[in-house]
This record gives C-alpha cells, structure tokens and sequence, in this order.
C-alpha cells in the first residue's frame, strides 16, 4: 500500500481528508483482498477515486491548498498511466514544434543560390557575345578611358551604364543597416562594394547567406560614416533626381537609339548582361524596402505608408522615392553605447 501511504501523507493536514470515507474504507479492504495480478488496475481506481473526493472538498480551502492536493494527486498516479505518457508525448511534441519553429528554412537560400548558379552559367556560357571587341571599346568609353574620338554613345546604353551605379547606391541605403545579418559574421559591405562592378551578381550571395533580423544600431554608427552619407535626405534626393534625369534622357531618345540599343541586347554580351542586371535589381528592391520599412516600425506609423510600399515596384524611382520619404534612422530606437 505504498500509494495509500503516500497519499495519506500527502492530505494528513485536512480534516475533511476523504480517508475517513466509508467507500474508501470499502475499497481499501478489497485491494488487501484482491491478488497481486490485479494490483495495478486497483491502484488506478483508487487514485481516481481520491482525486474525485479531493476535488469536492478542496472548495472550502483557499487555492494554497487546492494547488497542494492536485499536486499530491499528480504525484500518487501511476507514471506509467497511459494520460500521463499522453501528457509527456504532447510535452514532447511541443518541444519537437518549438524547435522546429526556431530553426532556419533553408528553402530561399536555396533557391537564390540555384537562381545565382544558373545565371552565372547564363552569363558565362549561353549570353550572345558577337561583338567582344566592341563590348571593350564601349566599356573605356563609359569609363573615360579614350579620349573624344568623334563616336557618339548611344543614349539609353550611356543612362543604363549610369543608372546602374545608382542602383547600387539605393541598395547600400536599404542594406545599412537594416539589411544587415546579426545571426552570422557575414558582413553585408564587400556584397555592397562588389554591387558596384558586378550589380545583383556580386549581391545575390549575400542574400543567399543574410540571416534577419538586422543587429541593434549604436548611437555612434550614426554619426559616423557610411550611415551617416546613406542616411542622409540630402545623398537621398540627389540620386532621385539624377536617376529621374537619366530617366527622361533615356525616354526622350529617339526610335532609331532604341533600335540601335536593342541591336547592341541581342550582340553584344556586356549590354545583354548588363540589362539583366537592371531587371534583376528592380525585382529584389520591394524586398528590401519593405524589409528597411519593418526595421524601422513604419507600418505603426500610418495607412499611407502602404501606397508607398506599392511605388517601390516601379524600377528605380520607386525604391529611391521611398529612400527620400523614409522616416531617419535615429527616430528608431537603437541602443545606446554604454560608458566604460
């Protein structure tokens, strides 16, 4: 009677206790009665039956004492009650969820790096390249590598040339620092600097490998630099209106520039890869505005901010008027260095 010792104990303190209780005398003469084969099932009536007659009376106590006799109850039970391991399994399993939950989804990694490995492949293996010779000569005439020889750069191919150095600039805006991982070591500035030369193909791998959310920002990184040239409405509106300006120069071009630009697409390598880039970096940019807007709590500020979400799918202009809009880093909350 190991249980009914246990329990006894366990209520000894209430004078209500049910050991008192005719039918738990009954009972408890009929378990010394019974075979040992068949201890196990009456031990299990047994405790049910107290735990009925404990909850009854546990009424009059106050909750101290409620809590007491339920955990006196618990521990009578057999472990290996059948609700008991039921108990355990569903322990288990939220444990299993939990973990599951906090562990990371590799699937857009993945699928970045396939989409990064089959570009690569497109660029190096499968984009037209007739014209290699030409695609220098305009690569040191973007650059200002040759002097005025009298040629004439096409139009659209000298905005897109431009417009891509913009490009990369809008992203180092949206990325520092709330594109930043603080769940890796990887720091986001080599991506941004590789951006320059090698547009969404020096970027990608970075998205493959960024790890949210972004690490807190110290009082100091504000005034210091980069953020403090990213940060500012004055760096912001500068590329806005330039990339407008480039824009309209572009737009305004007449038919034969676009029919000559289109002849150099379908050619020439360096402005077939080079316009893939342009597609690449205006499909990854609402990301990474909404994204900077999370990190900054805008969507708390009001309704119209969703319009502005919108705008971002409009190539360029759209992410560089966000930049423009966008409430300051150092009306977010960010950590404070705290003195030594």
């Amino acid at each position: 009677m190991a249980n009914a010792s246990l329990i006894s104990c366990n209520f000894s303190t209430f004078s209500s206790c049910p050991m008192k209780d005719p039918k738990f005398k009954t009972l408890r003469q009929t378990h010394n009665l019974k075979p040992r084969l068949v201890h196990s099932k009456i031990s299990s009536r047994f405790s049910n039956l107290i735990a009925s007659n404990c909850d009854r009376t546990a009424i009059s106590f106050q909750k101290r004492g409620l809590l007491q006799i339920c955990k006196s109850t618990l521990k009578s039970q057999n472990p290996e009650d059948p609700v008991l391991s039921n108990e355990g399994g569903l322990e288990s399993e939220l444990g299993k969820s939990g973990n599951v939950s906090e562990g990371r989804d590799w699937t857009t990694s993945i699928l970045l790096f396939v989409l990064w490995a089959a570009l690569m492949y497109y660029v190096f293996i499968l984009a037209p390249n007739q014209t290699p010779s030409r695609d220098m000569y305009f690569l040191k005439k973007l650059l200002n590598l040759k002097g005025d020889d009298g040629f004439r750069m096409n139009e659209v191919l000298a905005s897109l040339w431009y417009i891509m150095g913009l490009w990369s600039l809008m992203y180092s805006m949206l990325l520092l620092p709330t594109g930043r991982s603080s769940k890796s070591n990887i720091p986001v500035w080599p991506f941004l600097t590789l951006s320059f030369g090698a547009g969404a193909y020096g970027l990608l791998p970075y998205f493959v490998l960024w790890k949210p959310p972004p690490p807190p920002v110290e009082e100091t990184e504000l005034s210091g630099w980069p953020l403090n040239f990213l940060e500012s409405k004055l760096t912001a509106g500068i590329s806005f209106a330039a990339g407008l300006g480039l824009i309209i120069y572009a737009g305004l071009a007449s038919a034969d520039v676009w029919k000559e630009f289109y002849q150099y697409f379908r050619e020439s390598r360096f402005i077939h890869v080079m316009s893939l880039d342009f597609i690449l970096m205006s499909a990854f940019a609402p990301f990474w505005v909404y994204n900077d807007m999370t990190s900054r709590k805008m969507f708390d500020k009001g309704s119209w901010l969703l319009p502005l979400s919108l705008v971002s799918l409009v190539p360029f202009l759209g992410p560089a008027l966000y930049i423009v809009l966008r409430p300051p880093l150092s009306t977010t909350p960010v950590s404070s260095s705290e003195p030594k």
